[in-house]
């Protein structure tokens, strides 16, 4: 699967199976950019049938594992005046049928639906401390999702 917005990187991930079950890589520092490397992790579970976002950070850059259980349908957007992809959307469909990890850059509005029948986690990695160091900070996050005249609409 390919992303033609300009920063956004997907790649497949390779599940290992034996008779033990699996293993994947999820990223290994020589295979991202150093501005990508990440801070912190998290993973989330979603609800069959539930949107998360779309929100965008001004400075983060989220590294998405999408390993399943579930499947996901991820919206990007790119609302960067200065690239030369400002305006395009992309969708992509990630998790259990198709492993995926997507790296969305900061100013890259993003949201994924979880359009499978069985709750989903999505593993995240990004390259700023949520909140930052110790909590302190504002939330990098504007929230498109509650806006309701936002022109970032999920249509599936």
């Amino acid at each position: 699967m390919k992303c033609d917005i300009d920063g956004v990187i997907v790649r497949e991930i390779k599940k290992h199976d034996d008779r033990r079950g699996w293993l994947a890589e999820l990223f290994r520092h020589d295979e991202l950019p150093p501005e990508c490397f990440p801070v912190m992790s998290y993973v989330s579970m979603t609800r069959s049938g539930v949107v998360r976002g779309p929100h965008e950070h001004k400075y983060q850059t989220d590294l998405f594992c999408f390993l399943g259980p579930g499947m996901f349908r991820l919206y990007l957007w790119d609302n960067r005046t200065g690239s030369a992809t400002y305006g395009r959307k992309c969708v992509l469909e990630a998790g259990e049928a198709h492993p995926m990890l997507v790296i969305v850059p900061a100013g890259v509005v993003h949201a994924y639906k979880n359009v499978g029948t069985v709750d989903g986690l999505v593993f995240n990695a990004p390259n700023h401390l949520y909140a930052g160091s110790h909590r302190t900070q504002p939330i990098d996050e504007i929230r498109h999702e509650d806006d309701p005249a936002t022109p970032f609409r999920i249509v599936d």
